[in-house]
């Protein structure tokens, strides 16, 4: 059977795929250590499974607005108000199956075939691929951990053509975990104003901060930008919901209603349980989010001194997130146990091999020469993992 051309050319996704391989040795017996999803490894907090339970003992298992319960709607906006100190209305929420889906419905609204978007590398290994899937492409601009991943704001301008629609901002970063500086966010709001874009920001981890720094997003810049900014969230990172696909898009009212329109005709409504579950995740206590911060803050402290223990291994020290982006480029080109290792993805690869240890190279993110090791696993893991790299390279 024929499959289009357009779905055929799509790149399985790299973190999935290395976190599956994973899954798939340690099934056949063997002690494979992962750090390759990005996932909490906490469970979901149990005032938030309780208030699922009360959703289903009180039937709330029916249809939806398509757009999310208006319950759910509000608790975006009175958590916008509470952490971004930007005030929106229900009509500018729309509810979605997961911050990816969101962020799908953002592309599609927002893009005509051939428009352009700028992101910066490293970037996320699926925001390449939606654009793709509309039709548009993307650009990147190259960062470095030399520079803590913040981007050269000449190359930005530079990089505008008559067909750019957007710029791309992830602050805290998936995958380095850099978070963008007070320069850079100013920066990069006023080429979108200048040039007439509209930003994208996608907030995922802003509850993920360490060192004291304080969540920076271009929708509190002033009423022009909050009306440029499209802000792409979810319950996943900050509650331990991944698996609950509960995320939203926040967008101008008449941006929200066209996604409210195209998701009406995709999917319909969000799971209907996990929506009320969500509404106690955003409204109800936040102790079990400063509680997985402080945890991350303490492995992100260990593993970063220790990778850079490792000769040939630079780690920037994230500001934000559970991922660390390592440059292993001085290892590439070597013969390691009988094979050269000449790429990011060969790396990846002779690890979980030989080392069984399961990371995901920079390639598909958009910067050669690094991995991306998740730290959202425990302590004895990433002391072990620190082992088997360390013998692995040497």
């Amino acid at each position: 059977m024929q499959v289009s051309e357009l779905v055929s050319g799509i790149a399985p996704s790299p973190t999935i795929a290395g976190s599956t391989k994973a899954k798939q040795m340690q099934a056949q017996g063997l002690d494979v250590r992962s750090f390759a999803i990005g996932e909490p490894d906490f469970g979901t907090p149990e005032n938030i499974i309780e208030a699922a339970r009360r959703a289903m003992a009180e039937q709330k298992t029916k249809y939806t607005p398509a757009a999310g319960i208006p319950q759910l709607r509000q608790a975006v906006c009175d958590a916008a108000l509470r952490d971004i100190g930007v005030e929106y209305s229900p009509s500018q929420v729309v509810v979605s199956n997961g911050g990816k889906h969101a962020l799908m419905n953002i592309w599609r609204t927002l893009l005509n075939p051939g428009d352009e978007v700028i992101m910066f590398a490293p970037y996320w290994v699926s925001y390449p691929e939606q654009v793709r899937l509309c039709g548009a492409r993307h650009v990147g601009i190259v960062t470095s951990g030399d520079d803590d991943f913040q981007p050269d704001l000449d190359e930005v301008r530079a990089a505008i053509t008559p067909r750019t629609r957007a710029i791309l901002i992830n602050s805290p970063s998936n995958p380095s975990g850099a978070v963008f500086t007070q320069a850079t966010m100013e920066g990069l709001a006023e080429i979108a104003c200048a040039h007439d874009l509209a930003i994208v920001s996608d907030e995922i981890y802003k509850h993920l901060l360490y060192d004291g720094r304080q969540h920076l997003t271009t929708a509190s810049m002033g009423e022009e930008l909050k009306n440029r900014t499209i802000i792409a969230d979810g319950v996943a990172k900050t509650y331990s919901m991944t698996g609950w696909r509960i995320g939203w898009l926040i967008a101008p009212p008449e941006f929200a209603k066209a996604a409210e329109n195209l998701q009406s005709q995709e999917t319909s409504n969000p799971n209907s349980i996990a929506q009320w579950a969500s509404v106690e995740a955003l409204l109800g206590p936040q102790d079990s989010v400063a509680e997985m911060r402080a945890a991350f803050a303490a492995r992100r402290d260990y593993l970063v001194p220790a990778l850079n223990e490792i000769p040939g291994v630079k780690c920037p020290l994230p500001g934000g997130a559970f991922y660390v982006f390592p440059d292993i480029s001085a290892h590439l080109g070597r013969e390691l146990q009988g094979q050269v290792v000449a790429t990011s993805v060969d790396m990846e690869l002779y690890l979980i091999e030989k080392a069984l240890i399961a990371t995901v190279a920079g390639g598909p993110f958009g910067t050669e020469g690094y991995l991306r090791l998740s730290f959202a696993c425990s302590m004895e893991d990433l002391q072990e993992g620190v082992k088997r790299l360390r013998e692995a390279l040497a």
